[in-house]
């Protein structure tokens, strides 16, 4: 143990001595700070403003005067959801997919005010989140720390003076590499912090811990490769350009490979495709709007004989309405139905993508901070199933005011004059008809089985690492 300590001591004077590894160690510190600072102060905006917006916007839907109840379903509503407490360090897929959805009759849109939906693949490598950061950067700043470890002593020669005198091999590598851990960790602090902010902001502490304890495993991977390497190699410059290569590999390439292996096994129709599909099923369902309408002379006569009145306008409720019901529940099967087969699309490839973290350690741990956060892929999905049952429960009540509380006659006649115009409105009491819409994460137990695989991944690296350490100890002089 004192040989370890030894051997760190050692490392960490030379690092002060040289000034280039405590300088990279401290812009690595200063940069993790400032990302998790930032990305705490934007997110905790995010979150008042998204709260006071669904506050206003619920109020405003309430607010609204006497009017004609399908008036209302195209005057819609806005759901916001509103960012995890791990969101501060992991935004995860937030900042592609929306955040917010305009609910309306008759169609199902897409979320929106996306950060950086727009934006080009360059500027989207070049996020600078906290997850960013340690994912991709902290790796970078532990190559440029520790890729001499091993090869500064065998150049200089001290290497094979130590092992003569009876040090062992084994002491030297453990002391070499603490210290590059040590590093990383240092660089790890503000995640911790920002972690534990998130636990005094609601987040499960079990939670919490799993997440910090995925990125230690994480910096323990790195720490491993930066040392393997260094064992190898002959020379400081060899080592060098080799973990660069590799952290091109792991960081770049193999995530962009994953992505687009994922798009080209599981195809998906594009939106314009779609949209095309969409509408020339709908086409056959019949226009709500049209209570003449050739599609709706079943409902007509079914409901005629429920009744068993000749004429619609001796029916107790108000045909129109009646359509409007229908229609709206038909044209959302058929909604659903595209909505669904896209997002099994998208799941499909992203399980692929994933699948790639046996072959990269960023794309585990990146997936694994996605899962842990509540801001992967699936989570997601269910904000937009959620926002949609919302909507489809809505737009029906007001349906149902249509139905039963609005005259047929005022309402065929709603046009002619102002008073007929009047007369087809109904009172503003009805419009309390939305359900409070609060979106939460999954529970701590459902986020941490199904991030079991993606830890998996990352122990199988660690066990992987530590057998080549093994393995190159055998051959060092």
């Amino acid at each position: 143990m004192n040989i370890i300590k030894l051997v760190m001591r050692d490392e960490w004077r030379y690092w002060r001595r040289t000034r280039v590894a405590t300088t990279v160690i401290l812009i690595g510190v200063v940069l993790s700070l400032a990302s998790v600072v930032i990305n705490s102060i934007e997110m905790r905006q995010a979150a008042v403003e998204r709260a006071e917006l669904q506050r206003t916007s619920e109020a405003n839907f309430i607010e609204q005067p006497d009017k004609h109840p399908h008036r209302m379903v195209h005057y819609g509503h806005y759901v916001f959801r509103a960012p995890s407490p791990l969101s501060i360090i992991d935004p995860g897929v937030d900042a592609y997919t929306g955040t917010a959805i305009f609910l309306e009759g008759h169609q199902q849109n897409s979320a929106m005010f996306a950060d950086q939906r727009q934006s080009s693949g360059m500027t989207r490598f070049s996020s600078l989140s906290p997850a960013f950061m340690l994912q991709v950067i902290v790796p970078l700043m532990l190559i440029m720390v520790g890729y001499s470890c091993m090869t500064r002593e065998r150049e200089a020669g001290t290497l094979h003076v130590l092992i003569t005198q009876g040090v062992k091999v084994r002491d030297i590598l453990i002391g070499k590499f603490l210290s590059v851990l040590g590093s990383g960790v240092l660089m790890l602090l503000p995640l911790i912090l920002a972690s534990l902010w998130a636990s005094v902001s609601g987040e499960s502490v079990t939670i919490t811990a799993s997440f910090v304890l995925g990125y230690v495993l994480y910096i323990l991977i790195w720490s491993a490769i930066v040392l393997w390497v260094s064992s190898i190699s002959a020379r400081s410059n060899a080592s060098f350009a080799i973990l660069i290569g590799l952290w091109v590999v792991f960081c770049i390439l193999v995530p962009r490979i994953g992505s687009s292996t994922a798009a080209t096994l599981v195809t998906s129709a594009g939106k314009l495709e779609t949209d095309f599909a969409v509408r020339e099923e709908l086409r056959t369902l019949g226009n709500g709007h049209d209570a003449s309408d050739p599609a709706f002379v079943k409902l007509k006569q079914d409901l005629l004989d429920q009744y068993g009145v000749d004429d619609i306008a001796d029916l107790p409720i108000n045909f129109r309405g009646a359509v409007a019901t229908h229609s709206e529940k038909v044209l959302t099967d058929v909604l659903n139905k595209y909505a669904d087969a896209r997002m099994e699309e998208e799941l499909s490839q992203a399980e692929i993508a994933r699948q790639f973290g046996w072959l990269s350690p960023m794309v585990s741990m990146r997936t694994l901070s996605m899962m842990i956060s509540g801001t992967n892929l699936e989570t997601h999905h269910r904000f937009l199933r959620e926002a949609e049952s919302l909507r489809y429960d809505f737009v029906q009540a007001l349906n149902h005011v249509h139905e039963h509380d609005l005259d047929y006659d005022a309402d065929v006649s709603r046009y002619k004059n102002e008073e007929t115009a009047k007369a087809a409105r109904v009172d503003a009491s009805h419009w309390d008809v939305l359900s409070e819409f609060s979106f939460e994460p999954e529970s701590s137990t459902f986020r941490l089985s199904h991030s079991m695989v993606y830890a998996l991944q990352l122990l199988f690296w660690l066990g992987l690492m530590l057998l080549l350490i093994k393995q190159a100890s055998r051959r060092i002089l």
